[in-house]
């Protein structure tokens, strides 16, 4: 018995080919997603900005989108359009929110949703 036991060492070819199999799809997969969270992070940026101007209570609608379209083509925002943005500018109260989505194929039919809920509140109401 124990001779064979020293025999039934180390992976067979199938299931060496499985696990690189799933090493390579968990790799596509973070290639894939990456990027889009990486480019959420530009539009928390943009936010942020804009929420840190000195007068943004004072800002109308456009000048709010004006200011986050600027910053967002500063910083190479993609998949975020202005069907996406709602502002609600009154005097002394601004509140942006930014709500897209992003679909990611992946391989054939396989594909990847993810969605982005983005904003801020400043003043009062």
């Amino acid at each position: 018995m124990r001779s064979s036991l020293n025999k039934q060492r180390g992976l067979t070819f199938i299931s060496l080919v499985f696990i690189l199999g799933l090493v390579a799809f968990f790799t596509l997969l973070v290639l894939k997603i990456a990027p889009i969270y990486f480019n959420n992070s530009k539009v928390k940026n943009a936010l942020a900005a804009v929420e840190q101007s000195v007068d943004i209570t004072t800002k109308t609608r456009q000048e709010i989108l004006s200011s986050l379209d600027k910053r967002f083509n500063m910083n190479y925002v993609e998949y975020v359009t202005q069907d996406d943005i709602k502002i609600i500018a009154q005097p002394g109260y601004v509140k942006v929110d930014i709500e897209y989505e992003r679909v990611e194929p992946i391989m054939g039919n396989l594909s990847v949703l993810v969605e982005f809920h983005e904003g801020f509140e400043v003043g009062n109401q």
